[in-house]
């Protein structure tokens, strides 16, 4: 069994060990040692990084009892090697750690939202909660955690019976009573209490700070993401420096930056508004000259088929009206945008038919769906480059 020296000291760094087992195994060794500073992934940490000797470490795991680091050459059996971390990758999986205890703690204390979820990866870090919360709740929950984190509380680390704790169970955040023997209990001074194998900091400083980003509804509660210490100040550099190129781009204060998007949509979409209103005025001056070209069917009805590109569905309803007016004609509309592909069937002034037959041939033709009535139907389909040919494919069906 090997000696966890990481249980009881998180701040050590190296230790001198002997290799006491290794085995390939997919290209990479599995180095056993007697005694070793790295925290194997388990109860949602990742794993410690660093080299053993000049081997790197890239990964440990547990087993059985068995800790397994897993390195990119062999080490000999017997070997008195000295063991060293990646203190910035051990720093930053404690700081987010013990940043999701206080975190869920402040959710459970003040609102009585139970974390029922702990997810850590190499750039991102969420909990679960089985109660949804709101902007302003998660806002005073990030607040009681940071002032937890600023009086630098100590963080315990004590083992007990289960029988012994049980009867913390009313203290503690959450209680597994399926644990049985010895447990490892992680306590913060005057706050959280729970079992944990992970590695915290001994006191809350080591944080710096807790920051939640987003959080959204999710099985009936919700997912919090957040960032502690090292990722968090990251993160604030870059959301920083772009709200900086942002601002300068727009040629305002970084804090007007949020009033001079919403103005520049504004004048976009009016900008744009006024695009679409004069090519529809185009498109509906072409309309008699399409009219005009229009092939008949055998009963002498026109089949009129109207492309619209660089439109949407609701082009299509204001454009609609002027071909219906049209007297004896089958109309058949298709707007196109690059993700989108929107149509319609109608019937013009004193024109017999039925639009769901109608409708039914655009869906094939386009892969899409829709329906309506008899007079006029509607559907949309992904965007195809031949949209064009495919509308021109069920105007000779129609002939």
């Amino acid at each position: 069994m090997t000696v966890k020296l990481f249980e009881n000291n998180s701040l050590l760094k190296e230790c001198t060990a002997t290799v006491t087992a290794c085995t390939e195994k997919e290209g990479q060794y599995l180095v056993e040692l007697d005694q070793t500073v790295f925290f194997p992934e388990g109860g949602g940490q990742l794993s410690d990084k660093g080299k053993i000797a000049d081997v790197i470490v890239s990964h440990v795991s547990e087993k059985d009892g068995h800790i397994y680091h897993e390195c990119d050459k062999p080490l000999e059996v017997g070997a008195e090697v000295k063991a060293v971390l990646d203190w910035r990758v051990r720093l930053d999986r404690m700081q987010q750690h013990l940043g999701e205890h206080l975190l869920s703690y402040a959710c459970w204390k003040l609102f009585k939202a139970n974390n029922i979820g702990f997810h850590m990866n190499e750039d991102d870090v969420f909990i679960d909660l089985d109660k949804e919360l709101t902007e302003e709740e998660l806002l005073k929950a990030e607040l009681y955690t940071n002032e937890i984190i600023w009086e630098n509380r100590p963080v315990h680390i004590s083992y007990m019976d289960s029988t012994e704790a049980v009867k913390l169970k009313d203290k503690m955040r959450k209680f597994n009573s399926k644990l049985t023997g010895t447990l490892r209990i992680v306590s913060v001074e005057d706050a959280d209490i729970c079992t944990c194998c992970g590695t915290h900091p001994p006191f809350t400083g080591m944080l710096g700070s807790v920051k939640v980003i987003r959080h959204e509804k999710h099985k009936g509660g919700c997912r919090v993401e957040f960032v502690c210490g090292g990722r968090a100040l990251a993160d604030a550099d870059k959301k920083n420096s772009t709200l900086l190129t942002v601002a300068q781009g727009l040629s305002v204060k970084p804090e007007q930056v949020p009033d001079a998007l919403a103005k520049l949509k504004a004048d976009l979409l009016a900008q744009l508004d006024d695009v679409k209103s004069k090519l529809l005025k185009i498109e509906e001056a072409q309309l008699q000259e399409l009219y005009d070209n229009a092939p008949t069917n055998a009963a002498g009805t026109k089949i009129l088929a109207v492309p619209l590109d660089g439109h949407d569905a609701k082009d299509i309803k204001v454009f609609l009206p002027k071909a219906t007016a049209l007297e004896h004609t089958i109309c058949l509309l298709v707007a196109a945008k690059p993700e989108r592909i929107s149509y319609a069937a109608a019937l013009g002034a004193d024109t017999e038919g039925d639009c769901r037959v109608l409708i039914k041939l655009l869906n094939e033709a386009f892969g899409g769906r829709g329906g309506g009535k008899s007079d006029c139907a509607q559907g949309g389909a992904d965007y195809c480059a031949d949209w064009v040919e495919k509308l021109d494919a069920v105007v000779d069906k129609l002939k």
